[in-house]
């Protein structure tokens, strides 16, 4: 794996702000310490305040590093697939320490809230390029909301969605493919002891984040693709259909051969959006987006009646289904149902 190359901010005088001491010894500053002999690192698993950062060997290869978060982060997150700077023993011996002094820059990060009110949204894992909603076919059934509330999550940080449908063998996938065939959506069908020769294709050189509610399957898929992760399954419950959370936490995971990464996550059983803008869904649709900017008044919601999308629609510049499936991801952001 190579990481990406290390940021070291630069200071000037402008930067720098003294103010007197409180018993008039010499002044403090609020310069921080840049850091320079930092190196490079990339979270893949977070366990109770310690992180577990891969970092790369000089003469090659990687070691991992147990570290902690410096207090001189404050409240600045650190989730798996940040990168980041580490200082301290960053030797990865048993019993040894490093400190996270700084969290690069992110290139996406998927955030979450818990419901659709909520003011506090949650990075759930930071710097993948692929999003996979993974759904089961039956046992449970499928929850279209949820998918639609993830693909708006896809769409609001910019990552390419992917649509991995398990338990082929339990019922056909022809009707839930029909339902997001208008958005253009890739998507691969799995069944139990299948081949999964296709999902590799899908994730090979990629960075992929793999989310979807308890018992789909999530776990058993990673297990497959990386043998040695031992990712805990569980049984649907017969009563309520629904799965138990194993998987307590996020972990990123090198697929065979280097060919790329996923990230298994825990199962989740709604998906809060209160932080995405509608503009940012309405963005993805390049066939309707242009449509929204000529036809549409400011702040207008693409869900009442008049809107300028229909005309948009009816002279022929894009699919009435897909607008019929914007509207119904853009209605996932109106309160309703979380599932």
């Amino acid at each position: 794996m190579t990481l990406p190359p290390r940021r070291v901010r630069d200071y000037d005088e402008d930067d720098v702000r003294v103010r007197p001491g409180r018993r008039g010894s010499r002044p403090r500053t609020r310069r921080r310490p840049a850091h320079e002999d930092a190196v490079g690192g990339f979270v893949t698993a977070v366990d109770r305040g310690r992180y577990r950062v891969l970092v790369e060997e000089a003469e090659g290869g990687t070691r991992t590093v147990t570290a902690m978060r410096a207090r001189e982060l404050g409240r600045k997150g650190v989730v798996v697939g940040d990168r980041v700077a580490l200082v301290g023993d960053t030797s990865g011996d048993p019993d040894t320490l490093a400190r996270i002094v700084r969290v690069e820059p992110r290139a996406s990060a998927l955030r979450r809230t818990a419901d659709d009110t909520d003011p506090f949204e949650r990075v759930i894992v930071a710097n993948a390029d692929q999003l996979v909603i993974v759904t089961a076919l039956a046992d449970p059934e499928p929850r279209p909301r949820l998918i639609d509330r993830t693909l708006v999550a896809a769409y609001d940080t910019g990552m390419d969605p992917l649509l991995c449908l398990t338990k082929a063998d339990l019922a056909r996938p022809d009707e839930l493919l029909a339902v997001y065939a208008p958005l253009g959506v890739p998507y691969v069908v799995t069944r139990r002891g299948g081949d999964l020769q296709e999902l590799r294709g899908h994730l090979a050189g990629r960075t992929s984040v793999m989310v979807g509610h308890s018992g789909v399957g999530k776990s058993t898929l990673v297990n497959a693709l990386v043998p040695e992760a031992e990712r805990a399954v569980s049984q649907v419950n017969a009563v309520t259909g629904r799965g138990r959370h194993t998987s307590s936490s996020a972990i990123a995971l090198e697929l065979p051969g280097g060919d790329g990464w996923i990230i298994d996550t825990p199962g989740v059983r709604s998906f809060g959006l209160a932080h995405v803008e509608p503009a940012r869904v309405v963005e993805a649709f390049d066939d309707l987006a242009r449509g929204a900017a000529e036809r549409c008044p400011p702040h207008c919601d693409h869900l009442q009646e008049g809107c300028g999308l229909d005309e948009w629609v009816a002279e022929g510049h894009a699919d009435r289904a897909r607008l019929d499936s914007l509207r119904r991801l853009l209605s996932s952001l109106e309160g309703g149902e979380m599932e």
